[in-house]
């Protein structure tokens, strides 16, 4: 028998505000570094850009998640959606396709995050000293190795790979105390530290927007620049600004795509968020309403904090501080915070620092909370893909029960995590890119499961149609910009194709080995009558049990054919079973039964399984319960031994005889209580 799945341990559940932080992590975490990439990127359209980010998070974005949410509570977001949805082949490929940039983006978020924690810490006066006692016994290591391993080592030996090594390997320790899952400590911690995080992040946003009311030359010099780009005719039609705008929102959205990141996260953490009373396991619309609030609540404050940010840097820290190795880079507003001189004259000479609350002691405390903030969402993403990953592979039998008993995929994907982190040698720079490519994968994916889903409740005629159009313009968007973030850079694609050939070769090596396992659940019965027959049946002293195929030749045909060929006497009932198959592409079932008789025969009607031999297999061996161990009578098969395995392996079908006996043999060790398999 197929080894017992072990029951879920029942998921703890905290109040939606406590959840939210949890999600903050994720998401309000790419303050530390957003402002600074979209400056780096767009120049002084970067607050325009960021308006657009925010445009995009409430008009597209949040209305998909939300209706996502509430065709999906479970936990699994628009993968679990598709599930449901796309059947078949054609379905678990699209879906693990899309397993494979959920990976990436989860990987993503954890190198990313870690290694622009590592920037935050070099750039501290206090910490760089420690850091740099690494690099001054560069030397003495390199002398002690090989020649030919000398220039790769000095190629790796940064500053900046050696702290975001030694974090990541922090991160792992703080991962493994909380394999357990999310906890009330973990989420109260998180709390503190997203609540922290924000309000310094306030405090820095507020005093620069203080000094620029005190400086209006600097917004006038900006908004000059602003009016004299030739790209943006102000001095156009209305309808020419509008669509260079949108023009602007297409182009520069791949490049501040990553304030979208936490809308993923937000999915797995659903399950946490405590419902009402009322709630059903089906329908927790409690649970469902308090995920609306905390996507719609963490939409705004990024909404307020997304500009806001953006703006006081593109006008207060110089952009050449920002640049490539430059003190500001990835960490424009912890450069504020630390005091760092703004550019207070419209000529770009420095002034003093924006506040005189800003310093080195600030600063220290504003570089301690984003450390603490990115280093957490790391930890959190690793717990998200946890629930979502594993989860599909098990149930489309696409991991050996060791793998899922030990969680070996996740320790893969830890070591994904170093080999990632070595590979783009830590920089924030390098590793955006297949960010906010897996970032808009999952946006256009959730976008098209929300038009999908809709399809199928509403039918495909007019009203499916008229009720998907507002999804069809978020799917179209995501789909065009995740596009153009591919062509200026396909790193991000050429990872989550690498997640997805992996995925797949493993996956279907996995279905492979455990074809011979029983995948059954159980009968379930069309009707009462059937379940008294089935009853009855099952205790009868011996079973003779014939495969038929309706179509192909009557029931008295078959009668006939098989008594001749397998020299069965008129008395002995047989008992005729037909087998309609449902999906064969999943992997464990819970096949419909109706017991009904035609011409004094009795037959068994089988329907929604994944495999003919399962159920053929199941059915004897809920007969040998009872007096002598049934038979299982089959005719030749003109197929070649190939087909024959191919077609079982991905139709469910196909060498029926030879995978009923090698069920049997491995679900019964017991010989005597075996049922037989007769081929003639």
């Amino acid at each position: 028998m197929a080894e017992p799945q072990v029951p879920a341990r029942p998921v703890p559940t905290f109040a939606w505000w406590l959840v939210l932080a949890l999600v903050g992590l994720d998401y309000f975490s790419t303050l530390a570094y957003l402002p600074s990439i979209a400056v780096e990127e767009v120049g002084h359209l970067a607050p325009l850009a960021a308006v657009g980010v925010v445009a995009v998070t409430l008009l597209l974005a949040l209305p998909v998640y939300s209706y996502v949410v509430g065709r999906s509570p479970q936990g699994q977001g628009a993968t679990g959606l598709l599930d449901q949805r796309v059947r078949g082949w054609t379905g678990k490929f699209l879906l693990l396709i899309l397993l494979g940039f959920v990976a990436t983006d989860f990987v993503i978020t954890r190198t990313l995050s870690v290694a622009d924690a590592s920037a935050h810490l070099l750039a501290n006066p206090k910490c760089k000293q420690g850091v740099e006692s690494l690099i001054d016994s560069k030397e003495a290591v390199l002398n002690n190795l090989p020649e030919w391993i000398r220039p790769a080592v000095a190629m790796f030996w940064t500053e900046q790979l050696l702290l975001t090594l030694f974090l990541t390997i922090l991160c792992f320790t703080l991962w493994a105390l909380l394999q357990r899952g999310f906890t009330a400590t973990f989420l109260r911690l998180g709390a503190l530290v997203v609540c922290v995080y924000l309000l310094l992040t306030g405090i820095v946003i507020i005093c620069s927007l203080l000094y620029l009311m005190d400086h209006r030359e600097l917004v006038n010099h900006w908004w000059e620049q602003v009016r004299n780009t030739p790209e943006l005719p102000f001095s156009g039609s209305g309808g020419a600004l509008a669509l260079a705008l949108l023009v602007l929102a297409l182009g520069s959205f791949p490049r501040t795509a990553l304030g979208l990141s936490g809308f993923e996260l937000s999915m797995a953490t659903v399950p946490l968020i405590r419902g009402s009373r009322t709630d059903t396991p089906d329908l927790p619309r409690g649970r469902i309403r308090r995920a609306r609030v905390l996507m719609l609540l963490a939409a705004l404050i990024m909404g307020v904090f997304v500009p806001a940010s953006v703006f006081v840097v593109t006008l207060l820290v110089p952009e050449a501080k920002m640049r490539e190795g430059k003190i500001a880079q990835h960490r424009a507003l912890a450069f504020l915070a630390h005091g760092g001189a703004v550019e207070r004259n419209a000529d770009g000479s420095e002034g003093e620092a924006v506040s005189p609350l800003f310093g080195e002691t600030f600063g220290t405390m504003y570089d301690l909370s984003a450390v603490a903030i990115l280093c957490l969402a790391g930890a959190s993403s690793a717990l998200g893909m946890r629930e979502v990953v594993p989860h599909f592979l098990a149930r489309y039998g696409m991991q050996l029960h060791w793998a899922q008993r030990t969680g070996v995929i996740l320790h893969l994907f830890n070591l994904v995590v170093l080999v990632v982190t070595i590979a783009f040698r830590a920089s924030v720079s390098a590793q955006q890119w297949a960010y906010a490519t897996s970032v808009q994968a999952l946006l256009a994916g959730a976008a098209v499961a929300a038009m999908v889903d809709i399809r199928e409740r509403w039918g495909r005629g007019w009203l499916g149609r008229v009720y998907s159009a507002p999804f069809a313009l978020p799917a179209l968007f995501f789909l065009l910009t995740g596009a153009i973030t591919i062509g200026l850079n396909p790193t991000g694609l050429a990872i989550a194709l690498a997640f997805v050939l992996v995925t797949l070769t493993t996956a279907f090596v996995s279905r492979w080995v455990r074809s011979t396992e029983l995948r059954f659940e159980g009968f379930t019965f069309a009707d009462e009558r059937s379940k008294t027959r089935w009853d009855e049946i099952c205790r009868l002293d011996f079973q003779l049990l014939v495969p038929h195929r309706p179509g192909t030749i009557s029931l008295l045909e078959k009668d006939q054919q098989i008594r001749e060929r397998h020299r069965i006497g008129p008395d002995v009932p047989v008992i005729f079973v037909e087998v309609e198959k449902g999906d064969p592409s999943d992997f464990m079932h819970a096949p419909l039964l109706q017991v009904s008789e035609e011409d004094d025969r009795l037959i068994v009607r089988v329907s929604r399984c994944a495999s003919v031999a399962h159920v053929l297999a199941a059915i004897g061996l809920a007969f040998r319960e009872v007096g002598r161990p049934p038979e299982i009578h089959f005719g030749w098969s003109d197929e070649s031994p190939l087909a024959a395995n191919l077609n079982f392996l991905f139709l469910g079908e196909g060498n029926i005889p030879w995978m009923v006996h090698a069920l049997i043999r491995r679900a019964e060790p017991d010989a005597a209580r075996r049922p037989r398999v007769v081929i003639g």
